[in-house]
């Protein structure tokens, strides 16, 4: 007998993450809209709920007077196990529309351990899981999102990938495809509109060429709606740009349970691993009147009693103790507190994190990234250990106990010696705890160093490293691991080496990765970026079965010279700055901060798009 889907909720863990009807969840009726969109985050709904850029282009699309976004998400194991055996089709919280209803499907890539999830929810949803076999009757799917800057990967099953900055391109994809839809236009002529939109890539008017030895030779444009490049799309007045202060308010905790702050996109610094600050260049600002506008409606329509100020390095504001000062004073009597979540430690904020804690103290975060400063210098992580003592004795001075450090291990020219560096910091941040006197700091300290492993990615000076093979990695975290035992005030974890291999592979990867996805999802494989999900044995299977070799894709390096799967994407950043970068790095050799001076990363090209360079 089958059950309908609220007859599963009460044999779920967590039903909340189901049920929909939150507060200002946007419900329009499904049938009276031209074109309908189902936003997918192929996640748990707690993860979903915590991420920006789904509240923005939700609140966006709905904005739409012809339109409807609903929201959809992976489910978790319980709830897939007895959707699978009732019959029960994957559908949207808003109206419980399965997915093959819809006009448009779109996938948010934020991780590319997510990628089994999409084929599971387009399975789940009714959706041809495989691009070529969608008719003209079934949904456009389209993707975006940082991981869109390799597509290559999910080419078999993504109909259209969007580049960039999403606020423009997103309705602008979705115009083209209601004009179709009224149109009666076929599947391949939407598509074929779809290409040339700039911004837009749609891998089935290209073909990807090997040579001999395995390695990427070409992707060619097989029509003429197909650029040779596609260039992503840039949104220049940020001041003006959408921000959701009405998102939907999840009835249970999200993993980020507060308002997010978005105060500027981009970043500067120029971190050579750093994938984020390379491809949202350039960095824009909103200004301060704006931001404590946006706090305060985002306040009024949801009840949060945190704001974060959310950014790639939101130390970097160039108004932030102002910012601080006048968020406080117009949240302090609705008890809402700021928080700062990605703080440099080389920015010395004291008026800002004086400003912060006179609400609430959480515990600050900082990312040396690396145990010493040549490797400090390798990565460009402009940093030393005399910032991170000033800021934490003010910091601890001033009523703080808790730090998390991050770090990466395996990072390009890495040695013993640097691993030791991390140990180190750890005691020199517990040190300028200890040289405070007893009355001036508060008692329980608590520091958490993590350690993730490092992953080559696309559009960064590092694209051509290899990582370490995972008896390295694993040498590694045991040493490091030894060096944390003898001390009492720091704690040591690390990142499973077997998922951050996958994450490698296809961070980097080629479109034939596409058929060990599509094995590994046949095997089982789901939920990937969870550990207790994660099955490393069914990768490994996928990969052999497929007569593909991780080592190949995670743990070599490429020469400069190789042609790249994703030479066809133009991010803005041009791939000689890259390279400059890379044996800049070799050398130990440092970049300054954009806001210094133009390092000619290829944005000055692109008039109107970065005033730094202007």
């Amino acid at each position: 007998m089958a059950y309908d889907f609220e007859a599963l909720l009460s044999l779920v863990e967590k039903p909340a993450r189901y049920t929909g009807g939150e507060t200002n969840a946007n419900v329009k009726p499904f049938s009276q809209a031209q074109v309908t969109f189902a936003f997918c985050f192929p996640d748990t709904y707690e993860v979903a709920m915590s991420h920006l850029g789904m509240k923005i282009l939700y609140g966006i699309l709905n904005d739409l007077p012809y339109a409807l976004c609903e929201r959809v998400c992976m489910p978790w194991v319980d709830m897939l196990a007895l959707m699978r055996e009732n019959g029960v089709p994957l559908c949207s919280l808003e109206s419980r529309t399965p997915l093959r209803r819809f006009d448009i499907v779109g996938f948010t890539l934020q991780y590319e351990m997510s990628y089994t999830n999409i084929l599971e929810m387009l399975d789940l949803g009714g959706v041809a899981v495989w691009a070529e076999r969608r008719g003209d009757d079934d949904p456009v799917v389209v993707a975006g999102g940082p991981c869109a800057f390799n597509p290559e990967p999910l080419c078999p099953f993504i109909d259209a990938f969007m580049l960039g900055d999403g606020e423009d391109v997103i309705v602008e994809l979705t115009d083209i495809v209601n004009e179709c839809k009224q149109q009666g236009a076929s599947r391949v002529e939407c598509l074929r509109r779809l290409a040339g939109l700039p911004g837009v890539y749609v891998p089935r008017f290209y073909q990807d060429a090997y040579h001999q030895d395995g390695t990427f030779k070409s992707l060619t444009p097989t029509d003429a709606c197909a650029p040779g490049r596609v260039l992503r799309r840039f949104v220049t007045d940020f001041d003006a740009a959408y921000a959701p202060t009405s998102p939907p308010v999840p009835y249970m905790q999200a993993v980020f349970d507060r308002i997010m702050l978005e105060i500027m996109r981009g970043c500067t610094r120029g971190c050579r691993f750093c994938q984020a600050g390379m491809i949202y260049r350039p960095v824009r600002e909103r200004s301060v009147d704006t931001l404590v506008r946006l706090a305060l409606e985002s306040v009024k329509h949801t009840g949060y009693e945190e704001i974060s100020l959310s950014s790639l390095s939101s130390s970097d504001y160039s108004c932030l103790p102002e910012l601080a000062r006048r968020l406080t004073d117009a949240l302090k009597d609705k008890r809402v507190s700021l928080s700062l979540p990605s703080l440099r430690v080389d920015k010395f904020v004291q008026d800002t994190l004086t400003q912060t804690q006179r609400v609430k103290k959480s515990s600050l975060t900082f990312a040396p990234e690396a145990g010493s400063q040549r490797l400090r210098d390798v990565i460009n992580k402009n940093v030393t250990e005399e910032d991170l003592v000033k800021t934490l004795t003010h910091a601890f001075s001033n009523g703080w106990n808790a730090v998390k450090l991050y770090f990466m291990i395996g990072l390009p020219t890495e040695t013993d010696e640097d691993l030791a560096g991390i140990a180190r910091l750890a005691q020199t941040a517990a040190g300028a705890y200890y040289a405070l006197p007893k009355d001036k700091r508060v008692k329980g300290l608590r520091i958490t160093c993590s350690a993730a492993v490092f992953v080559p990615k696309p559009f960064t000076p590092f694209q051509w490293c290899a990582q370490d093979d995972p008896q390295t990695v694993q040498r590694k975290q045991k040493l490091v691991r030894s060096l944390f035992d003898p001390l009492k005030t720091a704690h040591f974890h690390y990142h499973d080496f077997a998922l951050s291999r996958v994450e490698a592979c296809f961070a980097v990867g080629d479109r034939r990765l596409g058929r060990v996805l599509y094995r590994a999802w046949e095997l089982g494989c789901r939920l990937d970026g969870w550990s207790d999900c994660f099955r490393y044995d069914l990768w490994e299977k996928a990969f052999a079965d497929c007569g593909m070799d991780m080592s190949f894709y995670a743990n070599r390096v490429r020469d400069p010279e190789e042609a790249l799967p994703w030479d066809h994407i133009d991010a803005g950043v041009d791939k000689a700055f890259l390279r400059r970068e890379y044996e800049r790095a070799l050398q130990g050799k440092t970049t300054r901060d954009c806001r210094q001076g133009c390092n000619a990363c290829g944005l000055q090209k692109l008039k109107g798009v970065c005033r730094i360079c202007e």
